[in-house]
C-alpha cells in the first residue's frame, strides 16, 4: 500500500461537478493499492499516519500528529500511484490491485481510521475524480507498508 499524504488547510473531491467529500483542517491521503496488500498494511498505514507529527505546534515547529490537531482525512483512491514509468511513454499499472482486491481494502482503511477516532470523508472508488487541495506547509509525504515489513 503507498499513500501520498498532503497536510491541507481545505480540501474537496468532486465526481461530475457534485462535491461528494471535503474536509477543513487535515490530511488529504491519495491510496494506492497493489497486488499481496492486506488488512494489516491497512492496520500500519492508518496507524502511522494518523501519528505522524506533521502539524505544527505553538512553536511553529512540527510536533502534532493529526490526532493532537483534531483534523481530519480525506482518502481519494488512486492507482496510478503504481504507475511504472520506466519503459516506453505510456505507464504500465500492472502493479496496481484489481479493483475486486482494492476496494475492500480502502474502505478498511477508511474504517481503520475511523476507529482511531478521525473524521474520514471519501471520494467515490472508480470515478473520475476531480481533488481540490489546499496544500498546507507545503507539507506532502509517502508512506508505504511495504517499509513495516
Amino acid at each position: 500500500m503507498k499513500v501520498v499524504v498532503q497536510r491541507s488547510g481545505e480540501a474537496f473531491v468532486t465526481v461530475n461537478g457534485k462535491t461528494v467529500g471535503e474536509i477543513d483542517r487535515g490530511l488529504v491521503l491519495l491510496v494506492g493499492i497493489t497486488h499481496g496488500d492486506t488488512l494489516d498494511d491497512a492496520k500500519y498505514i492508518a496507524d502511522k499516519i494518523v501519528n505522524l507529527r506533521i502539524f505544527e505546534d505553538e512553536d511553529e515547529k512540527m510536533n502534532y500528529s493529526l490526532l493532537d490537531a483534531g483534523g481530519s482525512i480525506l482518502s481519494v483512491s488512486q492507482f496510478t500511484l503504481y504507475g511504472d514509468t520506466r519503459k516506453g511513454r505510456r505507464p504500465n499499472f500492472m502493479e496496481a490491485a484489481r479493483p475486486e482486491l482494492a476496494n475492500p481494502l480502502y474502505e478498511a482503511l477508511n474504517d481503520e481510521f475511523r476507529k482511531l477516532g478521525i473524521k474520514v470523508a471519501t471520494g467515490i472508488f472508480g470515478a473520475m475524480m476531480k481533488v481540490h487541495i489546499t496544500n498546507d506547509g507545503p507539507v506532502t509525504l509517502i508512506v508505504e507498508s511495504k517499509e513495516k515489513k
